[in-house]
């Protein structure tokens, strides 16, 4: 059973919404759309927007109270069985992050008209289609990365666009993407080969608890696009993995957090490099610097 909730407003308070709904909610919605309202009467520069939140259960009353006070009354309906996350995805357009070019089936006959390395992703039921800020951001990240990197970590790689992505730079490296959704790792392979990539070793894991991922330890280059909370957990065990020198780029935070993780992770023994994404949705970029 799916249910959808829509809520009708201006775009920034929207989009506000997305992130508490997709980002801080426990758990978060399946998926989301943020759309102009093609019914209005409004001339369509003027119409008002839709945000519609995909879910398995009605959203409860505990995340609509994260909510803005001011807001409207969402509606709530019933949907017929389908993959409305899939469905959400439709139409997102073509995405242009650096020297990536990302599109869906439905834009690959467009995206031939873009110069770059081509990535078809298709995130369904999971996370990372280049959309979001954070995916969008650590593409900005690894394509400005200038030194070489031969061992490469991807932890909660969802659609392994940062795992794809990172092959297709270096085409000689050991790269391992683990999820903690197996879900996601199915799709992760998908991906994968939808991109005529075969050499990325996927596993089901939570953080670096994964003996595929401790055998082939220490990393030079290392992803977690994440949450704030898992990334501070997760901070002594990626010092763990990490070789000195290693690069770790670090999304899923919201710029009132950044502090605190990088502090959590100045205490193992990495430090910040660079700072670079949207004001609100900030990329970290550290090196290890001491083992």
């Amino acid at each position: 059973m799916t249910w959808r909730t829509t809520w009708t407003g201006e775009r920034e308070t929207l989009e506000s919404i997305d992130q508490i709904l997709t980002e801080l909610a426990e758990p978060p919605v399946d998926a989301t759309s943020l759309i102009r309202d093609d019914d209005a009467s409004a001339e369509p520069e003027d119409a008002p927007w839709l945000l519609h939140a995909y879910t398995e259960h009605p959203i409860s009353a505990a995340v609509l109270a994260m909510l803005p006070a001011r807001l409207q009354a969402p509606t709530t309906e019933e949907l017929e069985d389908r993959d409305w996350v899939a469905h959400s995805l439709t139409g997102l357009g073509i995405v242009q992050a650096a020297k990536f070019i990302l599109f869906g089936r439905h834009d690959a006959d467009a995206a031939k008209e873009y110069d770059g390395i081509k990535l078809q992703i298709e995130a369904n039921q999971a996370f990372g289609t280049g959309h979001h800020p954070t995916t969008f951001g650590c593409l900005e990240a690894l394509s400005g990365l200038s030194a070489d990197h031969r061992k490469i970590l991807d932890i909660g790689t969802g659609s392994a666009v940062l795992a794809i992505a990172a092959r297709k730079i270096y085409p000689d490296a050991k790269i391992i993407a683990t999820d903690i959704d197996q879900t996601s790792v199915e799709i992760a392979r998908e991906n994968s080969d939808l991109n005529d990539v075969s050499d990325i070793e996927f596993d089901q894991a939570a953080g670096t608890d994964s003996p595929v991922i401790k055998a082939a330890a220490p990393y030079d280059l290392i992803f977690a696009n994440i949450l704030a909370g898992p990334l501070q957990e997760l901070a002594p065990d990626i010092a763990d993995v990490a070789d000195k020198g290693a690069t770790i780029i670090l999304a899923g935070l919201l710029d009132e957090q950044r502090e605190a993780v990088i502090v959590t992770y100045e205490q193992h023994g990495m430090t910040v490099a660079r700072i670079s994404g949207e004001e609100r949705w900030p990329i970290l970029t550290l090196k290890r610097t001491s083992t």
